[in-house]
């Protein structure tokens, strides 16, 4: 190996609503090794195990590595994560339930290995690495399929007694609104995921109130990406325009109220909507937020777009595994 692969090395593992990502670092968290693929949800726990296995060997092949020269494991997942026993509690997008990731990790590979909320990973991430550099107090919102929140408080991840928290997407917005995966009505992620914002613009388009959108994707739900939405927005169609818009505002609401609570110093704003149109969100977010929050704390917080794109979670699992196990031995 050449003499920037320094030992320990540590994987950092992304387990998103789609793909599953693991890269592995060496000691200066500069990369040596990858390996995706794609989640395949609703197969059940076992093929979720299975694949995530797969997942594993492939990075370490990748870097030209054994598990035994792991010194730890750091793995983000989509949902609420028992953070001392290492199981995944529910991935309402995967249709997973009280996974034992951590044992089965530990077992398979002999190396240890910790669990957290991928978005309270990719939050550490921006912190150690990216936009959250130097702050005290980091809150994270990212909206995608879902919307992961995440919060770094003085350095740890900020986190309940059994598990982690800040499920920001969950928050309740408007009790008579749309049904969520969680079995709740009318979830931030009901009004202002992307999944929600796509389904508005198709209705716009279907309609025929947004000619662009209509005449290069139609109604169908499944292409309206991102990419798409933002494009449709510069060639003039103002319906998604609007419908983008007061998604945003919803988010600023949400966060304006944690601000009240937590008076954080840095909110960052990622995921794939984030990434195709930051000007957008970071303005309508933050003055909706300060439009929200109690007046004293008005000024005391910034909103900045995420640095470290998909980076982000798999730095952040690999810096926390490391803050984690450093001197321990699997």
């Amino acid at each position: 190996m050449s003499d920037a692969k320094q030992p320990p090395y540590w994987m950092g593992f992304d387990l998103g609503g789609t793909k599953m990502l693991a890269k592995i670092f060496d000691a200066n968290f500069q990369e040596i090794g990858r390996e995706r693929k794609r989640t395949k949800g609703h197969g059940g726990i076992r093929n979720g195990l299975e694949r995530i296995e797969k997942t594993i060997q492939g990075a370490l092949s990748n870097a030209g590595l054994k598990p035994e020269d792991l010194s730890g494991i750091g793995v983000g997942f989509p949902g609420p994560v028992d953070m001392d026993r290492g199981v995944l509690l529910e991935a309402v997008n995967l249709g997973w339930q009280e996974m034992p990731l951590r044992e089965f990790i530990e077992k398979q590979f002999s190396c240890r290995a910790v669990i957290a909320n991928d978005v309270d990973l990719g939050v550490y991430g921006e912190y150690r690495f990216g936009a959250g550099r130097g702050a005290r107090c980091v809150v994270g919102v990212f909206p995608g399929t879902g919307i992961g929140g995440g919060c770094v408080y003085e350095g740890k991840i900020f986190r309940g007694t059994l598990s982690s928290c800040m499920e920001i997407g969950h928050l309740q917005i408007d009790p008579h609104g749309h049904l969520c995966g969680c079995g709740h009505f009318g979830c931030l992620e009901t009004e202002a995921s992307r999944l929600a914002i796509a389904a508005e613009a198709a209705k716009a388009a279907y309609r025929g109130e947004a000619p662009h959108l209509r005449e290069h994707i139609g109604a169908d739900l499944q292409e309206i990406r991102s990419g798409m939405l933002a494009e449709a927005i510069r060639q003039g169609d103002t319906a998604v325009d609007k419908i983008v818009r007061r998604a945003a505002e919803k988010i600023g609401v949400a966060v304006g109220n944690l601000v009240t609570i937590m008076c954080p110093d840095t909110i960052i704003l990622g995921g794939g909507l984030v990434e195709a149109m930051p000007q957008l969100f970071v303005e309508v977010v933050h003055a909706m937020a300060r439009e929200t929050a109690m007046s004293p704390y008005r000024d005391l917080f910034r909103v900045v777009p995420a640095e470290l794109g998909d980076d982000a979670g798999v730095l952040g699992a690999a810096a926390w595994a490391a803050d984690c196990l450093s001197g321990a031995k699997p």
